[in-house]
């Protein structure tokens, strides 16, 4: 069932988003060679604690951790760990806040050290896709809208789109309805309607878009080995346009107009 949101409901939802965009803005000083997941983990989930709010991805589903965290070639889903990251990997931090009953959804990629070429095309396309994905939110639009901008400039730029996950409704649960692929056909899927709060967050890879779970049931890799990153925002479908709710405040300049 797809739930709509009323104001009040959004702007607590925004509250909640305030402080996850506030964590991801620590992490970009906090991620560096030498730190484990494992250490960003409890650092997130300390920082969400301190302010008042939980990290509801504990215990979701049998989830044990406060952050996915996957690296290189994890699509998505990976187990915070205590081996050191080194200089290129390239990690993707997802996670909730529920803050005062209300939940956000963000996922950010960062690099450790120095970058390579390959792997700076890879962010800065999978973070415009992001942003082409929610100029399409909007009251009237329908949800493949959003996944045809994102495919069509990925492949374009000789990228590929994950198909096996997608962006999803939320609140007052962490995934409901409705589903939102990234890739897909315009003028087809379910209508936009103000209240709708969704995620939208493209997973891209540098090689095939097809994906192997590993034996522990929740982290998903390349089937080839390249590598994948992933930028995710929460927003609100509002009549005014897209209204994101976890929106670090200094990357405003990155919304596209």
């Amino acid at each position: 069932m797809i739930t709509l949101k009323s104001k009040r409901e959004i702007d607590a939802m925004e509250e909640s988003g305030a402080l996850l965009a506030s964590i991801h803005v620590q992490l970009r000083d906090f991620i560096k060679p030498g730190v484990t997941t494992w250490d960003i983990d409890q650092f997130v989930q300390r920082k969400i604690e301190e302010a008042g709010g939980s990290a509801p991805q504990i215990g979701y589903e049998g989830y044990k951790y406060a952050t996915c965290q996957s690296i290189n070639d994890e699509i998505c889903h990976g187990f915070p760990r205590r081996k050191p990251l080194k200089s290129g990997d390239l990690v993707k931090v997802d996670f909730c806040v529920e803050l005062k009953g209300a939940l956000s959804d963000s996922c950010w990629s960062y690099i450790v050290g120095e970058s390579t070429p390959e792997i700076d095309h890879l962010y800065e396309v999978t973070k415009k896709a992001l942003y082409l994905g929610i100029q399409q939110a909007k009251v009237g639009n329908r949800i493949g809208d959003i996944g045809h901008a994102i495919q069509t400039y990925v492949e374009s730029e000789g990228l590929s789109v994950v198909r096996d996950f997608i962006g999803h409704g939320i609140g007052p649960t962490i995934h409901e309805s409705p589903a939102v692929p990234h890739y897909g056909e315009p003028g087809k899927g379910l209508r936009l309607k103000e209240g709708m709060v969704i995620t939208i967050e493209p997973m891209v890879n540098t090689g095939t878009w097809k994906a192997e779970m590993e034996s522990n049931g929740w982290t998903a890799h390349t089937l080839d080995g390249g590598l994948s990153c992933q930028f995710e925002h929460t927003l609100a479908i509002t009549k005014d346009g897209p209204r994101i709710l976890t929106l670090q405040k200094d990357h405003a300049e990155d919304v596209l107009n």
